[in-house]
């Protein structure tokens, strides 16, 4: 269950709500546990709640890419093969199978717009005014 669009909206807000709350969330357990008094160590807490900002994450990338650059063979023999030569009007893939995704009655209808295309149009038997 839980394919509708609503509930997939749904969880999309609550993942960005999410992330908006993270640092407050933080900031709130940091103060608590310093009011508290405790024998728990701030390090600890440092140690298991980490917020990476995305410059962070950005820049990391960029660097394991240049890494990545500087070997060369590592990099071209870890690329894969993944597009699928589909042809745009009809949908149909090299081997001619429609898409996952097409249901049943649009497979149908493109079906009977290649078979129409083929061929003139013929009088109708009988009747040729």
């Amino acid at each position: 269950m839980a394919k509708s669009i609503r509930s997939k909206w749904k969880r999309k807000m609550r993942a960005e709500k999410r992330k908006k709350n993270a640092p407050k969330e933080l900031a709130r357990l940091k103060d608590v546990l310093a009011k508290a008094n405790t024998d728990v160590l701030m390090e600890d807490v440092k140690d298991i709640t980490t917020i990476v900002t995305a410059e962070k994450v950005k820049e990391k990338a960029a660097m394991e890419s240049e890494v990545a650059e500087g070997d060369g063979s590592l990099c071209d023999t870890m690329k894969m093969e993944t597009d699928v030569k589909r042809s745009k009007k009809t949908l149909l893939d090299e081997h001619g199978q429609y898409p996952v995704w097409m249901n049943q009655r649009q497979r149908k209808k493109l079906r009977t717009q290649r078979g129409k295309k083929k061929g003139k149009p013929k009088n109708p038997k009988g009747l040729a005014w």
